[in-house]
């Protein structure tokens, strides 16, 4: 065999419409089960299980004085939630 025929061992032809459809299907699949929707064992999504993890590292109990919105959404930013603050913020409010 020729050095041209080695270097395509193992890489399948496909048709760029059907790949694309196909992968665009599995990650919405994928966003919506993993974030879009609640998770069963706790009714949570992953954004309010964030603020609640960030509440807690913060020592925000009842029984301590109120801190504003602004803190918790920007630890939860900062810390733990790499998008942007309007998804946390309306998560909270």
């Amino acid at each position: 065999m020729s050095d041209l025929e080695n270097k395509n061992d193992g890489i399948l032809p496909m048709h760029i419409e059907k790949e694309m459809q196909q992968s665009f299907l599995d990650y919405a699949i994928t966003v919506i089960v993993s974030r879009a929707l609640p998770d069963v064992r706790d009714g949570l999504k992953p954004v309010h299980r964030r603020i609640l993890y960030a509440a807690s590292e913060l020592g925000l109990t009842p029984d301590k004085p109120h801190r504003k919105c602004a803190r918790i959404v920007g630890d939860v930013l900062g810390k733990y939630h790499p998008h942007g603050d309007t998804a946390v913020y309306d998560a909270m409010v």
